[in-house]
């Protein structure tokens, strides 16, 4: 049997496709290269050009390769760019997804593991965040994962799919062969090792007066390859349990946006300028994980809980390929 990946070639669906591989896994990659990298498919895994969105190309890949389960990566994900234009985030993230789905129930291929994000939950009444966790997301990123999330659900009601969905907090890090390389790029421990690299001039601070000790967001690190097992286990449990699950994926402690620089200045050797700017909408002050249900439930655990390494593994990663996969 095969996996589909959609996004597969993107920063998370990639990492996770090279450990589908190294699991022993057949995968089968579409993507519509918008925002992926062809470059990033390991070349063990077949890959289609194409479009979720497209319903008789989904139906044919999914015969084609006699596909038993698919893993779904392939969402917009700017925060700041959904506040512009939700109907872009609405069309991609709900429209198209549901889209996949109806290509997935037509084939009868019942399994699905669907990248979310902890967008859902918006401001927190209470850190670490469980998966009971009251879902109020504050911007239209949040609201289109949260919304996909109730489909499945539906789904499972209705039609017997089974899925998990993971709510990922911050991914970061690197494998050897595959790093984060995002235009525009966004995500805070990139843009800081792109200063460091010389790359850019200074990294803005979005926001100085949250309720948070040095003013700045926190959030919680987790390596990409941490994220990657995450997904395999999940998949195992789908095959063996046919049971549908939710599981927040992070490491349980947050570092503020200023520690992050602080500890990517002692990883570099670099110094680090810094700008303070307005908030950005839609951001929360604090987002930081509970990982206990899925390290009880499917035995998870971050093999790269530190986030030193998680700065180093991106610092060699950018080193080493500059350009990015250009």
């Amino acid at each position: 049997m095969t996996i589909l990946v959609v996004g597969g070639a993107g920063y998370i669906g990639s990492v996770t496709v090279e450990q589908l591989i190294a699991a022993g896994k057949t995968v089968v990659v579409l993507d519509n290269l918008s925002r992926g990298h062809r470059r990033a498919v390991v070349p063990e895994a077949q890959f289609v050009h194409g479009d979720m969105a497209d319903k008789n190309l989904v139906m044919q890949i999914l015969r084609e390769y006699d596909c038993s389960a698919v893993m779904h990566f392939s969402a917009l994900s700017l925060v700041g760019e959904s506040m512009e234009k939700p109907l872009d985030y609405y069309n991609n993230n709900v429209k198209n997804s549901m889209t996949l789905v109806e290509s997935m129930l037509e084939c009868d291929v019942q399994q699905i593991i669907f990248s979310s994000s902890a967008a859902v939950y918006g401001e927190p009444e209470s850190v670490p965040i469980l998966e009971t966790h009251p879902t109020r997301p504050t911007n239209p990123y949040g609201r289109t994962k949260l919304i996909f999330e109730q489909f499945l659900e539906d789904c499972d009601c209705a039609y017997g799919l089974k899925y998990v969905s993971l709510r990922y907090f911050n991914a970061s890090g690197a494998t050897d062969r595959l790093g984060e390389d995002h235009h525009p790029e966004t995500h805070l421990i990139p843009l800081v090792l792109q200063v460091a690299a010389g790359q850019q001039p200074c990294i803005k601070v979005f926001g100085d007066d949250y309720p948070t000790a040095d003013g700045s967001c926190i959030r919680d690190y987790i390596h990409v390859r941490d994220l990657a097992d995450a997904h395999l286990l999940a998949l195992d449990r789908l095959e063996r349990t046919k049971q549908s699950s939710t599981y927040n994926l992070g490491n349980g402690n947050g570092f503020s946006v200023l520690e992050v620089i602080r500890i990517a200045e002692q990883v570099t050797g670099k110094k680090i300028s810094t700008t303070i700017s307005s908030r950005r909408p839609g951001d929360p002050a604090v987002l930081v994980a509970s990982a206990k249900r899925i390290s009880e439930e499917l035995g998870w655990k971050p093999g790269f809980p530190a986030l030193p390494e998680i700065i180093e593994n991106a610092w060699k990663w950018l080193l080493a390929h500059p350009r990015g996969y250009k």
